[in-house]
């Protein structure tokens, strides 16, 4: 049961690596028109508020799934830790 449950939890870790590669592409892809667009404008004071706040939530969008994805990959590891150990009741 162990080895079933390492399996899946190691193909899941590599599954979301894939995801968070797929992800920081999906970023860079958006956020280039962002600096574009800023370039265009001439560099005014709102193009820059736009543009700071368009590749805020960008990069919000890239962190924030490969937090989650850590703190989850610790809960497993721990997990599994707590299951391999003797009981010492």
């Amino acid at each position: 049961m162990s080895a079933t449950l390492s399996t899946l939890i190691s193909l899941t870790a590599k599954a979301g690596v894939a995801a968070v590669i797929f992800n920081e592409v999906r970023g860079a892809v958006l956020a280039v028109p962002v600096l574009y667009t800023m370039y265009l404008s001439g560099g005014s004071l709102m193009a820059i508020w736009l543009g700071f706040c368009s590749l805020a939530g960008i990069a919000l969008s890239v962190v924030v799934p490969i937090i989650g994805a850590k703190k989850l990959e610790r809960l497993a590891h721990a997990r599994i830790a707590a299951r391999s150990e003797p009981s010492l009741r």
